[in-house]
């Protein structure tokens, strides 16, 4: 009985000291977060930090206004004018930890500084808005554990990662996206007793014909989701497992939701005659289901949320005595170390650039490529890849093996973020394109210059009420011509357009599209590859020579 009361007596005591102990450091808060005061310690390492943020705010401000304007003009990324004030609203929740930490400057994170100015170096040389884009926000993240020290970035760690749903990126996944929902309707209309006859992203049912395309993806939906997924997943649950489940349940749910709306919207248009979820009530539609099954998912979610924990410093952890000792001078030797590496890709991309004055590119093709491929009539096939913003193009076709092969050739040279080869907007076919519609994407095979080249096969098809002496099929190979180089692959073309121009080297680069009628897929794959095997080292000599041309 004496031992435990002792015990009982020990522990009141403990929980005399720790209320005591709580109480003066949560009336240290208020002195310094009420009336509005910021501690010495902070006072240098804060303005140091906002210099650092205006520097490269105003360095890299065309980066910025570029991410700015597609928040503005894409649905899809207007989320983003909301972020960083959630950024500020979730730092300000962690004032009551940050308040008696001493900030420390770290010079050894000025390296990875180093690699993310090398990023956007390379991302600006290829005009790649995203990789540009995500240089500058980390810029902006690593701006805080350098200049503030690691222990304060890691309190605010998710607010600093949330900063990088600014960026605006995703609509890669969009391809993938759409045939899975595609798939998807496919198997739930046949399952629901619909005959379905399917070609690629276009499908046909007894009432009438309908497609996927970009809007039907749901990469809106995914985007939304997983922004506003991960932010409650933070603020109602502390656990880390909880947090990565929610966030995966975030990515599933809009995926799986899109499926149901695209086979939902099918249906009503089937049953109604077409009268019901058609044209604009299409998104209306999709946009209020989906609304309805994200606020199921958090009510669902709330179920399992977590109270967050009341943190209280302790003095063995960051005595206040240590706090007030703090290096200024530090912190500005590493802010303006910060700032001279970040104006390091500006410079090298000054001495990269070459300002002489481009002529126009002269590109041209012969009207006999070879022996056996003579010029023909250019009107047999009326087919034409969309490829915008060229310096020079060409097409021609060219007759020969009992085959008529159409070529297409566009040219770029001194390229920037609103003309450029490679492109999400650069395809063999658009989606909104009157004559005609892709049935299925793969590969082919071919040699030139000696090696071996993957390039790009799609299979097309004419629309109804297309041009009337259209082939039934056309069978279309594309491949990049980066400075001699060949590849089918978008990143790798970018590489190699980076790599030249840090030799010096201009970005001159070109698309070959080689197209033919295609009854059996077999006899255009042969067409196709004899042309090129008879060919290619023509039409390398002409986009040389256009290259040569200034």
């Amino acid at each position: 009985m004496t031992h435990h009361g002792q015990h009982l007596d020990h522990e009141a005591n403990d929980a005399r000291i720790g209320a005591n102990f709580e109480a003066e450091c949560r009336n240290l808060m208020n002195r310094n977060s009420m009336n509005g005061s910021i501690p010495k310690v902070w006072q240098p390492a804060l303005l140091a930090l906002a210099s650092v943020f205006a520097l490269v705010l105003a360095l890299y401000r065309e980066t910025v206004v570029a991410m700015v304007t597609i928040w503005y003009r894409s649905e899809t990324f207007t989320h983003g004018f909301v972020v960083v004030p959630i950024v500020l609203w979730l730092v300000w929740r962690k004032r009551a930890q940050l308040a008696p930490m001493a900030p420390r400057a770290n010079v050894y994170l000025l390296l990875p500084l180093v690699g993310i100015a090398l990023v956007w170096l390379l991302g600006d040389l290829v005009a790649v808005n995203s990789v540009t884009q995500l240089a500058v926000v980390a810029m902006l993240v690593m701006a805080v554990p350098a200049v503030l020290g690691v222990p304060i970035a890691r309190v605010i760690a998710f607010p600093l990662a949330f900063m990088f749903f600014a960026v605006p990126i995703g609509e890669f996944v969009m391809p993938k996206l759409m045939d899975w929902t595609a798939e998807f309707t496919i198997l739930a209309l046949r399952a629901s007793g619909i005959p379905v006859y399917q070609e690629g992203l276009n499908f046909v049912i007894p009432s009438g014909r309908w497609s996927v395309v970009e809007a039907c993806s749901g990469v809106r939906y995914l985007i939304a989701s997983l922004t506003v997924g991960t932010l409650y997943a933070y603020l109602n649950y502390q656990s880390t497992r909880r947090r990565l489940l929610f966030v995966l349940v975030a990515i599933l749910v809009p995926v799986v939701a899109n499926w149901m709306r695209a086979y939902m919207i099918v249906m009503l248009g089937h049953y109604s005659g077409n009268t019901i979820a058609v044209g604009v009530d299409h998104l209306i539609y999709g946009w209020v289901f989906f609304g309805i099954v994200i606020l199921l998912m958090f009510m669902i979610g709330a179920r399992w949320a977590e109270p967050d924990p009341v943190h209280v410093a302790h003095p063995g952890k960051q005595p206040m005595a240590r706090a007030l000792v703090g290096s200024s001078l530090m912190v500005w030797m590493v802010g303006a170390a910060f700032a001279l590496v970040v104006s390091l890709p500006l410079l090298a991309k000054e001495s990269l650039e070459t300002h002489a004055v481009s002529a126009p590119a002269k590109l041209a093709l012969g009207d006999s490529l070879s022996p056996t491929w003579q010029k023909a009539n250019a009107t047999v096939i009326h087919y034409k890849p969309h490829f915008a913003g060229t310096s020079a193009e060409v097409e021609r076709t060219y007759s020969g093996a009992d085959r008529v092969v159409g070529v297409y050739l566009g040219y770029y040279r001194d390229q920037d973020y609103s003309r450029k080869l490679v492109s999400s907007n650069n395809v063999l076919v658009t989606s909104n394109d009157t004559h005609w519609s892709m049935v299925s994407q793969s590969e082919a095979a071919a040699t030139l210059d000696g090696k071996p080249v993957t390039l790009r096969s799609v299979h097309l098809r004419p629309l109804s009420g297309a041009v009337a002496t259209l082939p039934e099929r056309l069978l279309a190979w594309q491949v990049y011509w980066i400075n001699g180089r060949w590849t089918s692959n978008d990143y790798l073309a970018k590489v190699y357009s980076a790599v030249f121009q840090l030799m010096w080297r201009r970005d001159d680069s070109a698309v070959l599209v080689v197209y033919t009628a295609s009854d059996r897929t077999d006899a255009a794959d042969r067409a196709l590859g004899a042309f090129l095997a008879d060919n290619h080292e023509a039409i390398d000599a002409a986009l040389r020579a256009a290259a040569a041309s200034r």
